[in-house]
C-alpha cells in the first residue's frame, strides 16, 4: 500500500501548483470571460508547468441497465490524481460541490478542486473536496 504521507503530500502540493496556475489566468484574463476560455487557459498553464492534463473526460453512466452516453464530463484531471472543475458563475452553489465530490467517488480520486474565476479576487472564488483523503 502507498505511503499516506507521501500520497498526501503529493496531493497538497499538486493542489498548490494548480492554484498558482489559476490565479496566473485570472490575473491574465480577469473575472469576466466564458467558462470555456478559463479551461483552456488552466489547461495550457498546467501543461506549460509540466502536469499531465485531461481534459473533458467522459464519465459513462448507465440507467436502469441503459447506457447515458456522455452524462457526465469532467473538465481536467491533473496528473491522474487531482478533479478540477471549472466554472464562471456570480457564485458556487452547493450544487456545485456535490457534483465534483460525485466526479471524485465515480473516479477513486481523492482531491477536488472547484475553480470560480467569476469573481474579483480567485481566492474567493476556490472550494476544495477530499474523498476518502489520506490522513
Amino acid at each position: 500500500m502507498a505511503n499516506p504521507d507521501a500520497e498526501r503530500d503529493r496531493l497538497n502540493h499538486l493542489s498548490n501548483v494548480i492554484i498558482g496556475a489559476a490565479l496566473d489566468v485570472h490575473r491574465e484574463l480577469g473575472p469576466g470571460m466564458l467558462e470555456s476560455a478559463y479551461k483552456v487557459a488552466l489547461a495550457s498553464e498546467l501543461t506549460g508547468r509540466g502536469l499531465a492534463v485531461e481534459r473533458e473526460k467522459s464519465l459513462p453512466r448507465i440507467y436502469k441497465g441503459r447506457p447515458l452516453g456522455r452524462a457526465y464530463r469532467v473538465d481536467l484531471i491533473v496528473e491522474k490524481a487531482v478533479v478540477v472543475e471549472v466554472k464562471a458563475v456570480q457564485w458556487l452553489a452547493p450544487v456545485h460541490g456535490a457534483q465534483l465530490l460525485s466526479y471524485l467517488k465515480e473516479l477513486d480520486l481523492r482531491l477536488g478542486l472547484l475553480i470560480n474565476f467569476k469573481v474579483k479576487w480567485l481566492r474567493d472564488g476556490i472550494a476544495r473536496k477530499v474523498n476518502r483523503f489520506p490522513d
